[in-house]
């Protein structure tokens, strides 16, 4: 009994980390992964490993922000940075965040469509419907709930790897000792993978959640007021995120193991949709392979989608001092929720115009990359800054962790530049 409920109580510490890392693997970073694997083969695998400690460190610094201050991103740039920084971040980071639900919605309903028949369009209709639907009407403590069950849905690629076969010695190989190339196409695809991997939402949305789960805890304030709740705070912030992010790059590795195995190896090389990789599975893994792949997207989406609208949301609120949490009923934080429904509803809409958002997916996680660069920059001063951080500015280790994410995006995005005219 006591065995269960410590694992009870431990699994309830598992919140914005776990369900920012799984977020991470949308169905638009399904298509990154295996547009990589497909075309790459094995000798990408090296970056997930690359971007683990990486996403630990940045991720880290983004909820301590949160905690520490109890406010997010946004809120923090707007109160001690020039108003010009804060509007171009936030206005990049709506655009990005709905071609994302665009794209995502859409490879959802192609991946239903796939599994059972029936018009894609009109599913992902659905799918855009139900999870506004959710965000609005389900209270934050119990809708997070629901996030944690769908992140179990990732396991499907998992399973998907171990349900062909894989030449394990091969893969391990590669991971350490890939076949590096400087052309285009390949520099391109690395700051694709840290592009959709180190995501500017994910900074945002995990800041805010810290400050939703502040929010909802009697007794609960801002670390810098109430220095003696840190201890036990930055150890679940470490627990939450570093599993979180395991989970993400464990779980984007497979995606790529996947496709390279069952795609690259048998000579296609060209994937533009999740739903695609699904579909070209099924005759070279089989049915089973086929199934797990197709039901991993949608729970996916269901996962990201929020994760995708609530951020931009978050953003928005924060730039504009508007009332912002998903505890608060919708006529309490009009304007915040407005920006969930505005995002959300383009972003299924986009599916029904001349516009293909799938083509544009892969050039937004470029994008995301690039962006990535100034927002982590800005990041990392306001970590280290005592007036919004208190006494709990970052010390030396994370601090270092912190500059080399930053530093290490800087370089990908500068190669990519530099590779184009050649």
């Amino acid at each position: 009994m006591a065995d269960s409920a410590s694992r009870q109580s431990w699994i309830k510490k598992l919140g914005p980390g776990l369900i920012t890392g799984a977020a991470d693997d949308d169905p638009s970073g399904i298509a990154t992964y295996s547009q990589s694997g497909a075309q790459f083969g094995f000798n990408l695998l090296w970056t997930l490993c690359l971007t683990f400690p990486l996403m630990v460190g940045i991720q880290i610094i983004s909820a301590r922000i949160g905690r520490v201050s109890g406010h997010g991103l946004a809120t923090n740039i707007r109160l001690h940075y020039p108003a010009w920084l804060l509007y171009g971040i936030v206005g990049l980071l709506l655009v990005a965040n709905t071609i994302n639900i665009a794209a995502d919605v859409a490879a959802m309903g192609e991946a239903l469509t796939l599994l059972t028949g029936g018009p894609a369009h009109l599913y992902a209709l659905g799918f855009g419907a139900l999870s506004l639907l959710l965000q609005v009407f389900i209270p934050y403590n119990r809708y997070v709930r629901l996030l944690k069950w769908l992140t179990l849905a990732l396991l499907a690629y998992v399973g998907t790897a171990f349900a062909m076969h894989t030449p394990w010695t091969e893969v391990f190989t590669k991971t350490v000792w890939p076949q590096l190339s400087w052309k285009p196409a390949y520099i391109t695809t690395v700051v694709a993978v840290f592009g959709t991997t180190i995501s500017p939402y994910l900074f945002f949305w995990q800041a805010s959640q810290e400050v939703e789960d502040m929010q909802a805890q009697v007794g609960a304030k801002a670390l810098k007021d109430a220095p003696e709740q840190a201890s036990a705070n930055f150890s679940r912030i470490k627990a939450d995120t570093v599993i979180g992010m395991g989970f993400s790059n464990i779980v984007a590795y497979f995606i790529m193991l996947t496709t390279a195995v069952s795609l690259g190896m048998h000579g296609i090389t060209d994937i533009q949709t999740s739903a695609q990789a699904a579909s070209a599975l099924r005759p070279i893994a089989g049915e089973f392979a086929f199934v797990l792949f197709s039901a991993g997207i949608i729970g996916t989406g269901l996962l990201a989608v929020p994760v995708l609208a609530g951020s931009a949301a978050y953003a928005m609120a924060g730039a504009f001092h508007w009332q912002n949490s998903l505890e608060m009923k919708p006529l309490l934080a009009k304007k915040f929720y407005g920006i969930i429904a505005v995002s959300t509803t383009i972003g299924v809409l986009l599916c029904f115009t001349p516009i293909d958002p799938i083509k544009a997916l892969y050039w937004s996680a470029v994008i995301n990359g690039v962006i990535s660069v100034p927002i982590m920059a800005v990041m990392m001063l306001m970590a280290a800054n005592a007036g919004i951080m208190g006494r709990f500015v970052i010390g030396r280790k994370l601090k270092l962790l912190g500059w080399i994410c930053t530093g290490a995006m800087t370089l990908a995005v500068l190669t990519m530049f530099m590779t184009f005219g050649s």
